[in-house]
């Protein structure tokens, strides 16, 4: 479903690009789900203190929706009366936004089910509707009352108690990237600090700075905690003597778990088969889906050039043994596009790479092996339009400029002199392959077109190109 917030996405942008864009660079905001938070003391003022505390988000292999993922999350609590009487209260949970908040769309999810243990024995907890909690944050909300889970819990005095709270979240965002947020300021409420706080974010895979987009770097909507630190699966925090507030708030941006899994199928794949030239192709266009956002630019971060390069290799290596292949070349070009709109004709700068012709070639090449392929034909249209110069279409003859001639100033391409496809000198290097269960193999993929460009700048001279990018959106989610 997430897929179909794409169409509604590029029809806003349509709108905007009759008015002037302060950055080319500029996200909406997806529909947000409800954050794990620490537990809240039921009193406003306890002698109780919250001694340590252990935060495992489980991300789920194979979640219910493909283009998602899901957490099981489990949080341990110890905790410690450090007065001299005994402190009988309801503790309480937030099941939905602590704030009041909606998801940024007017809804209010909440977190469907909870499991609460106090010292390994299940308690019952209710859903209570009460006020909504404000720590040190922004003080604003939607709504006066939030639902809570409630549980009855004693605390001795000079004994530690273990509360144990199991529950679910969705992760929130647009594909290929989902992110997870783990509330502690809502820990604050508790006496002192927090002795010590570890949150894991555990992965069914190896945790790199290609699947878990690191602080360097933003998806539009989500950025992960700066102090995170990759450890095998895992991803962790840890703090020690922690005053909370909405600063300490953790959050994390992945790669969707379904696409990572086509990373790790195909590498093993390639390194089983290195002759085998649909797997590189496949390999290359998951790399793709990953380094390019639901807009259309490419990750601008050190791994996400990495990772493009990644993809450019793979597919230059699926042309030297699939030459003849016509969808494979469109795919190529489809990533060479996204790099020169975005990453040089959007900036201003030089092609001093010749990325321009080289599409272009990719894209005649693609169109003599195959003239019905619709995919080069709607890139070359795209690419007609935003590109005045570069190519001239006639019906169904197409003049690639770009190759034969020096572009005049300003248009920001060169004439590129090097061999357009050449095989690599040596494999790929690709992640480490790691055993993640029953692992289906991705069957031969046809190339799907990647989202249309979004306009660099306002004006209704852009109408007509975002009309063209809505299509593209239109054909991936048909298919």
């Amino acid at each position: 479903m997430k897929r179909y917030v794409y169409l509604f996405t590029a029809g806003f942008l349509l709108i905007i690009s009759l008015f002037p864009a302060s950055s080319v660079r500029a996200d909406v905001a997806p529909p947000e789900s409800p954050p794990g938070s620490d537990i809240v003391p039921g009193a406003e003022s306890t002698q109780v203190r919250m001694m340590s505390e252990t935060v495992i988000l489980n991300i789920a292999p194979n979640p219910s929706e493909s283009d998602g993922a899901i957490a099981n999350t489990a949080a341990t609590f110890t905790m410690r009366n450090l007065g001299t009487a005994e402190e009988t209260m309801q503790a309480r949970f937030p099941l939905s936004f602590f704030s009041g908040n909606s998801d940024g769309f007017g809804n209010y999810p909440e977190i469907a089910q909870i499991a609460v243990k106090v010292d390994g024995k299940s308690v019952n907890t209710q859903r209570v509707l009460q006020p909504v909690l404000f720590t040190d944050g922004p003080a604003y909300g939607e709504r006066e009352e939030i639902p809570w889970a409630v549980f009855d819990v004693t605390f001795p005095p000079g004994q530690d108690v273990r509360i144990e709270v199991a529950y679910t979240v969705n992760g929130f965002g647009y594909y290929p990237y989902e992110a997870f947020r783990y509330v502690l300021e809502t820990g604050a409420g508790w006496k002192d600090t927090i002795g010590s706080a570890d949150i894991i974010l555990r992965l069914p895979y190896e945790a790199t700075e290609y699947n878990v987009w690191l602080s360097d770097g933003t998806t539009g909507y989500s950025s992960t905690t700066a102090g995170a630190v990759l450890n095998g699966n895992e991803v962790r925090w840890h703090f020690e003597s922690l005053e909370p507030t909405w600063q300490n708030n953790i959050e994390v941006s992945l790669v969707t778990p379904s696409l990572w899994k086509k990373v790790l199928t195909e590498t093993d794949t390639v390194a089983r088969n290195p002759d085998d030239g649909e797997a590189w192709g496949r390999l290359a266009k998951a790399y793709k889906e990953i380094v390019r956002m639901s807009k259309g630019y490419l990750r601008e971060d050190t791994a996400g050039h990495e990772i493009y390069e990644l993809s450019k290799q793979a597919y230059q290596t699926c042309l030297s043994l699939l030459p003849d292949d016509s969808l494979w070349h469109y795919g190529y070009a489809d990533l060479l596009w996204s790099h020169y709109y975005f990453d040089i004709h959007a900036s201003r700068l030089p092609d001093s790479e010749g990325v321009l012709p080289r599409t272009l070639a990719e894209l005649k090449t693609a169109l003599e092996l195959d003239p019905n392929n619709q995919l080069a034909k709607d890139l070359l249209s795209w690419i007609s339009n935003d590109i005045p110069g570069s190519v001239t279409i006639t019906g169904s003859t197409y003049d690639y400029l770009a190759l034969t001639a020096t572009p005049l100033p300003p248009t920001p391409f060169i004439f590129a002199t090097e061999t357009l496809i050449s095989p690599p000198t040596e494999i790929v290097t690709t992640p480490t392959v790691e055993t993640i269960g029953s692992v289906t193999p991705i069957p031969a993929a046809t190339e799907e077109p990647g989202p249309g460009p979004v306009p660099s700048c306002g004006g209704a001279a852009l109408i007509f190109p975002a009309l063209v990018g809505i299509l593209f959106l239109s054909k991936r989610m048909l298919r």
